[in-house]
């Protein structure tokens, strides 16, 4: 009970939250903060991605977009799975959408987010296999041993599994880098799968 209070605490805090609302106005968007915040204690699955895009600020909804089919791919799971929040939390490293840059790009996750929420968030979930998706995740997460770059850090996920697994960001603009690294696809996701497998089995059926 005192884990669900908190969470509902926490939770409401997060969407209430307007410390960037001065800088969003400030982007070629000028939209205003939309937290978008998808977890509850308890689940055994953490995926850390960077900051929702535009469609998932209109939505609410996370990864609701081409990224999130890929990275559905390469977990093995179905939508229904992915979107239980009993099984999944999705907490990245900003909870707004920072917006666009003048060049339509999109902007990196403001760090007042992770600052300000980071720490709680963790505290709160405690998750027993943690996605880090990009390099934002992945430099806050592990440190020093991410100052190699994505693709360094994804190479040595031996070094972190089966608790930790480093991805790319499953953009389709990413498919040229998943062309240059086929390892990624034959020896990572294999082992990724079959983790989060068992991790969902437990899950389902705690007496095994």
């Amino acid at each position: 009970m005192r884990a669900y209070l908190v969470s509902m605490s926490l939770t409401r805090d997060i969407t209430d939250c307007r410390l960037c609302a001065p800088r969003f106005a400030a982007t070629a968007t000028q939209h205003s903060p939309r937290p978008v915040v998808w977890f509850t204690p308890g689940a055994p699955i953490l995926i850390v991605g960077q900051a929702p895009g535009m469609r998932v600020h209109l939505t609410g909804r996370p990864f609701n977009d081409r990224s999130g089919d890929r990275l559905r791919a390469w977990m093995g799971t179905s939508e229904t799975v992915f979107y239980d929040r009993s099984r999944i939390a999705i907490a990245p490293m900003a909870f707004c959408f920072p917006g666009y840059d003048g060049k339509g790009a999109d902007l990196p996750p403001p760090a007042l987010c992770a600052r300000t929420w980071r720490r709680r968030v963790m505290d709160l979930l405690q998750p027993r296999l943690t996605l880090l998706v990009g390099g934002h995740a992945q430099r806050w997460h592990l440190g020093a041993a991410a100052t190699g770059g994505v693709t360094a850090t994804v190479a040595a996920w031996r070094d972190h599994a089966p608790h930790i697994f480093p991805l790319p960001h499953p953009s389709w603009r990413n498919t040229g880098w998943l062309r240059r690294n086929p390892w990624f696809e034959a020896e990572l996701l294999p082992e990724l799968r079959a983790t989060i497998a068992g991790l969902l089995r437990e899950t389902d059926d705690p007496a095994g």
